[in-house]
This record gives C-alpha cells, structure tokens and sequence, in this order.
C-alpha cells in the first residue's frame, strides 16, 4: 500500500476553530501527497492537492497561508477559509468592483476597504476616470505577502494613483474628512471574533460609511455564500441590513469555483441603480482599459435574477446585523483561540 496522503491544517485548526486531532505539516519532498483541507461542515470537506506552501504565519488578527495549489494556483487563506485563487479571482474581483463603478456617472475616487492582495484595487484602476484609490487593510502581513507573491498585482501596487493604508477601516473612514464616489467591502467573510463582523452592521452603514459618499455615490459589498444551502448564513441578512440604510438595493450572484459555491454580493445607493445591459457594454468599452474576462451587460442582469428559493428568502429575511445581534459563517477568528 502506498504512502497515505498527509493532510495540511492552517496553524492545526480547522474551518471550524477547532484544534485538530494532530498537526500535520507538507512534505515539500513528495507533493503527490500533499493536500490542504477545509472543513465546510461536519459532514462536508473541500480539499486542495498542493504543490507547496509559500507562506504561513499568524499575524496580530489572523492566520494566513498562501498556498500553491495544483488545480487552481496560488491562493490566500485566512483563518482557514479559502479568500481567493489565482485562476479565478478575477471573477470575483470583476464582479466586486465593475458594477459600480459602471453603474456611476463619472467615478473618479474609490475607497476599498480590506483587498489586502490588490486585486480589488487593481480592477479599479482600469478605469480611466479614476484618480484615486484608497486601499486600507488592517493586516500589514497580509498585504506584505501578496506584494512579494502575487505577480498579478503588482503593477497595481506601485500604481502612483494607489494610496495604501494600514488601518482599521472603521477608524480610516471616521477620521478622513473626504468623501468618495464608491466604497467597496472587500472584507472577510463576518467570523466570530473575526477581524471585521462589525464593517457589516447597520450602525456602521448608516452612522460611518454612508456619510463618506457623495450625493450620488455607491457602496458594494462582498455578502459571503449565496448557494442553495448557504445563502441563509449571512447573505440575505447583509442584503437586508444594507436595505435599512440605502434607498436602493441590489442582490446579484455568481458561481466562483474555487469558493465551491455560488457567492453573492450587495451593492447600493441613494440613487437608482438601473442601467441597461447595451449602456453597461457601451460603458465598459469607453472607460475600461483592458479586457474584462466575466463581466459584461448581459451577464450582470442575468446575475441579479435569484432562483425561487433565494429570491423568497431575501424578501422574508428580517434579520438586521448589529454589534449585539450578528450573524456569522461557521468559524472562528483568533481571539477565539487566545
């Protein structure tokens, strides 16, 4: 019988904060039987093959891994929960950023809150109207790492229309005196004592966050797992916070295969949203440097129409997050483990 395959846990914990039964480090001298696993439920893993692990360490707020992996290349984990893959984060990131933007008149300043790979910040520099975008992560680790690993983003990095931050966002936004056309929540997933559950509350929407728009600005928010069995764990609580703050609201999804799931996003404004699949594609060809890879009109009003089961859910949900009354993914942050 041959070698049995060794199974990788961020840090020994599982997506779930508990600690494994034992930790169990790569064997960089046989990738054939190298694997990352994440435990999606008590009955449910989703595992990775790898090639390597690039980096591990545990920062001030979080444990992170960039790993190598075979199927679909470099990919960041943050507390033991897959956040982006090289081969296809940039739907993800065009889904995040693009509508928006699109959706605005004239977007000339951005500010993202998280995005520590630069991705979210490089989607928003292909925008020739664009004269800045303010990055601010907490994790100066994170940010480092990417840097050094993620070829991709590079260019956006050294970007001298990039102003990078580290700094809670929260803080960021209350003490600047600017406001911006769009605000972006490239944030992590609400974890229980996680580094960022309460960037999603109502008090913070409506007391911090919306008062650094403009008039006609728009805020877009990533809005966690929006798949048949997981759109109930934060999305439609998200979509309907968001609607307690902002006049309009708009729910779309897509399918990101290295998430192994359907993900949804939220974006919102004072003023409508509506604009037409031909307006969308006309937009995308003036004011976009560059070629999109997903997004185009018609993709982006056919991502807005829900399956029965979700649509249903996102009109009856009646939660409302709060700093007392959150809801989080299944896992844990680290002071969940201090």
């Amino acid at each position: 019988m041959g070698e049995a395959p060794e199974v990788f846990y961020i840090n020994g914990f599982s997506k779930f904060g508990h600690e494994t039964q034992q930790q169990n480090h790569v064997n960089d001298q046989n990738h054939d039987s190298s694997w990352y696993e994440e435990i999606i439920d008590d009955d449910l893993k989703w595992s990775f093959k790898l090639n390597s692990v690039l980096h591990k360490a545990i920062s001030e707020y979080q444990d992170i891994a960039l790993l190598d992996t075979k199927r679909f290349g470099k990919a960041l984990v943050l507390d033991g929960k897959m956040q982006s893959a090289e081969t296809d984060e940039f739907i993800y990131h065009e889904c995040l950023i693009h509508p928006p933007l699109l959706c605005h008149p004239n977007p000339k300043t951005v500010f993202i809150m998280g995005g520590g790979e630069g991705s979210a910040a490089r989607e928003a520099l292909k925008h020739r109207s664009m004269d800045r975008v303010v990055m601010c992560d907490i994790d100066k680790e994170v940010v480092d790492f990417c840097k050094k690993y993620l070829i991709a983003n590079r260019e956006a990095f050294s970007n001298k229309k990039l102003d990078l931050v580290i700094n809670d966002a929260k803080a960021e936004l209350v003490k600047r005196k600017e406001r911006f056309d769009i605000i972006v929540g490239d944030l992590a997933d609400p974890l229980e004592d996680g580094p960022c559950y309460q960037l999603y509350t109502k008090s913070f929407y409506e007391k911090i966050l919306k008062p650094k728009l403009n008039d006609n600005g728009i805020f877009v928010t990533q809005a966690g797992p929006a798949g048949i069995f997981t759109h109930k764990e934060v999305f439609t609580s998200i979509y309907n916070t968001i609607k307690q703050v902002f006049k309009y609201v708009i729910a779309y999804t897509t399918h990101v295969p290295s998430f192994a799931d359907t993900w949804g996003w939220v974006m919102a404004s004072d003023q409508p949203l509506s604009i037409c699949a031909e307006e969308m594609d006309r937009r995308i060809a003036a004011r976009i440097d560059g070629e999109l890879l997903y997004l185009n009109g018609a993709w982006f009003h056919s991502s807005t129409t829900m399956n029965k089961t979700v649509y249903q859910s996102l009109q009856n949900e009646t939660h409302v997050y709060t700093e007392e009354n959150a809801r989080f993914i299944p896992g844990h942050g680290m002071a969940f483990r201090l």
